[in-house]
């Protein structure tokens, strides 16, 4: 295990700061698609979708080879926003549901409110998936000056836009009704946000596409442009998913692949716009942009995305459920064409960027992200110490799929639990030697397999207990509401403090020890291994 020193800390600190002095603070823009492909932009090798916006930010940047999100989306939203493992959150498993109303916490500090506090100009374009229930949730609340888009995920390319039936569209808290194609619209705001921009201050954007999640749409021409686009993937080696492409072959429904490489057509193009727009205004040399996928493709038969020659997608937690396309430019301070080979997860992202601003990330919790700002510009070396873990339940409830991971090391378990039964099966891979996780090594290896799931099942332990879950359906009778941007409830009709649960405040601390491994009824904490999953530290 290499340990970080002082010296290295010191280093890290006076780095930062040679950074934020050497020229005026940065521009931010942090882009992330909805379950892209490995394989399916140019820089990664692909020769038919054409995506030259993207290979354009890898090929003046650098790539982030091994950059790690959720296997889902929700998740990584969440760990972007915070810097925290979604874990923590009491969102990790499941994403957020239009019937949920779950959210993230308003104790945990967002990244737009550090940039909004350190004097940037903050604004959000697309898609949000992080709690509606309640204003607290909004983004509006939590940083964004300026919020155009979604609430919700799957709400369709085109209008009307909407959510379970109920309209989802909206700038700041009120309806619109803009007619277009998503992925262009989200251009045009993001084009129109900086050239109206106050040039007297530096600006922070966060602009998350739908694209390519499902139901894929695309505009005419860009559906003829692929139209005879064939289908040559192999086998994504993800079970269930490879069961529903064959599924789809021998009952003669056309592949999905055309009409999922012209969205991501159209996604770069949108991209391409607001990197035209920042060369218009003189802004491209000293503004960060960062792009990642929120998650690998979709590789079930309705996705049409290709991770090869990564093992699975989407909701595994196999690398082409994790590992995904991330790329990073700022000309100022990177040099074009670079590749970082160090394991950068999207809890860094936060961390990352306020180094790269020269912003202090002073927050309320302890960040469970890393600086790789080093890394990124400097191509300093980043062992990874500490275990990665990301995990999911969705779409099948109860069938949980969960890794623990290093610079070595990386053990990948499916738990499926039944009424009366618990079936574990463990893949054990050396991801050095086999990035593409051909040969499971944990026959040779039980030693370490017990060490890391034991480590898992620490981790777990830190989950809060009205999390989310796997939940596909509503509660029965349920009903979506007619427009989305009147269903938060407003503060000014909520209580001040965040509630607390049914058992009385004496009892919570034994209650909570008592729960062991199902959860934690005390938010943010983290028990003492020896206590059987219970007992907080610091409480």
């Amino acid at each position: 295990m290499v340990r970080i020193g002082a010296f290295a800390l010191l280093f890290s600190a006076t780095f930062v700061s040679l950074v934020a002095a050497a020229s005026e603070r940065p521009n931010v823009i942090v882009m992330v698609a909805d379950d892209l492909g490995w394989a399916d932009v140019g820089f990664h090798g692909n020769p038919i979708i054409e995506t030259p916006a993207l290979d354009r930010i890898a090929a003046e940047g650098v790539q982030l080879n091994r950059f790690y999100t959720t296997p889902i989306c929700s998740p990584t939203r969440a760990a972007l926003m915070t810097g925290r493992d979604p874990i923590r959150l009491g969102v990790a498993y499941s994403t957020i549901m239009p019937w949920q109303n779950n959210g993230i916490h308003p104790q945990e500090t967002f990244l737009p409110e550090l940039f909004l506090g350190a004097g940037y100009q903050t604004a959000m374009v697309g898609k949000w998936h992080l709690g509606h229930a309640q204003q607290t949730y909004h983004p509006n609340s939590r940083g964004f000056e300026h919020f155009y888009g979604h609430l919700h995920t799957e709400v369709g390319f085109f209008p009307p836009f909407a959510s379970l039936g109920g309209k989802d569209f909206q700038r700041n808290g009120v309806s619109i009704d803009d007619q277009g194609y998503e992925s262009y619209l989200l251009a045009e705001e993001v084009s129109r946000y900086i050239l109206e921009r106050d040039p007297e201050k530096p600006f922070f954007i966060y602009m998350p596409f739908i694209a390519p999640h499902t139901p894929l749409d695309a505009p005419d021409e860009l559906k003829a442009k692929y139209a005879d686009m064939g289908d040559d993937r192999g086998k994504s080696r993800s079970e269930r998913a490879d069961q529903t492409r064959f599924m789809a072959k021998i009952t003669g429904r056309e592949s999905a692949r055309p009409m999922y490489a012209a969205v991501v057509d159209g996604m770069d193009q949108s991209i391409g716009r607001v990197l035209d727009t920042l060369d218009a205004e003189g802004l491209a040399d000293n503004t960060i942009v960062l792009f990642f996928s929120d998650n690998g493709g979709a590789v079930y038969a309705t996705g049409g995305a290709d991770n090869a020659p990564l093992r699975g997608g989407k909701g595994d937690t196999f690398e082409g459920g994790i590992r995904v396309v991330a790329a990073m430019r700022w000309p100022e301070k990177i040099i074009a064409g670079g590749q970082v080979n160090s394991i950068m997860s999207v809890m860094d992202v936060l961390p990352t960027l306020l180094a790269a601003a020269g912003i202090e990330p002073i927050t309320r919790y302890r960040l469970d992200g890393r600086n790789l700002l080093p890394a990124i510009v400097e191509d300093e070396a980043s062992p990874r110490e500490r275990l990665l873990f990301f995990i999911a339940e969705s779409p099948f409830k109860n069938t949980v799929n969960v890794t623990a991971f290093n610079d070595e090391w990386k053990l990948v378990q499916r738990i499926e639990t039944g009424f009366s039964s618990v079936e574990v099966s463990n893949f054990l891979f050396d991801i050095n030697t086999d990035p593409n996780e051909y040969t499971n090594l944990a026959s040779e290896h039980p030693d370490i397999v017990d060490e890391l799931a034991r480590e898992i099942r620490h981790w777990r332990n830190l989950y809060p207990v009205a999390g989310t879950r796997s939940e596909l359906m509503p509660p029965p009778g349920w009903r979506a509401p007619l427009d989305w941007a009147r269903y938060p409830l407003q503060n000014s009709a909520l209580q001040d403090k965040a509630s607390g649960g049914m058992p009385p405040e004496s009892a919570i601390r034994v209650l909570d020890w008592q729960y062991g491994e199902n959860g934690r009824l005390i938010y943010n904490c983290e028990p003492y291994r020896w206590a059987g999953g219970g007992l907080c530290k610091g409480q």
